[in-house]
């Protein structure tokens, strides 16, 4: 027998999801540009809501943080999931890149060490990190990707770019962040690249930077 089809939201649930959806979006700018010192007042004012509206959903500055790294992670465990029905593994890889980037899925790297970790947030990572570990390997696998590259690389990558100097960006400033990205990638390409300098990033060392504040 056949689930029942669910039926939209209405009057207050709908509200409370659309309250919820711009208060998360408004806390991803707002901290991603300004760090864990930024107050949630803030993220009510861009939200364009009240901090009581805020408070309602979010019982603590730190509930409202743990939320968004959640939904990141999320939204980066599903753009892995669907570049990895790609068949061609560069054009998996890039597309993924491209998709986290846009999705801004870094940006919150600097909140690392700041708030306690959950083991929801924990089990998230280690997903995303299984999922980038395959596209890396397949485009390895393909000659495509440098052979000095590692996913490590590539997270670290996709932290860079997504972070903006400020909240309010301008055209020239999306037209700049695409030539880079367009820059970035093609520079993990396989053709003809010079060794990379240093040693490849350590897995402990980009783990232990959430582990501070356990």
């Amino acid at each position: 027998m056949s689930e029942p089809p669910l039926r939209p939201l209405r009057g207050r649930q709908a509200e409370a999801e659309r309250n919820d959806r711009l208060v998360l979006e408004a806390a991803r700018d707002v901290f991603a540009a300004s760090g864990a010192g930024a107050p949630v007042g803030a993220v009510a004012a861009r939200a364009g809501l009240g901090i009581g509206s805020l408070y309602r959903r979010y019982g603590s500055k730190t509930e409202l943080l743990q939320r968004l790294c959640i939904v990141a992670m999320e939204e980066s465990i599903a753009a892995a999931e669907e570049a990895l029905r790609e068949k061609d593994p560069w054009a998996a890889l890039a597309h993924y890149v491209r998709r986290a980037v846009a999705l801004r899925s870094g940006a919150l790297a600097p909140l690392a060490g700041t708030i306690e970790t959950t083991p929801r947030m924990w089990e998230l990572a280690r997903q995303g990190r299984r999922l980038l570990d395959k596209l890396v390997t397949r485009a390895h696998r393909a000659g495509a990707l440098r052979s000095d590259i590692t996913a490590l690389d590539i997270a670290y990558l996709i932290e860079q770019l997504s972070r903006r100097r400020s909240i309010e960006t301008t055209d020239e400033d999306d037209n700049v962040h695409q030539r880079l990205l367009a820059i970035a990638l093609d520079g993990v390409r396989a053709r003809g690249a010079a060794p990379l300098p240093g040693v490849a990033p350590s897995a402990t060392r980009y783990e232990s930077r959430w582990g501070a504040a356990t």
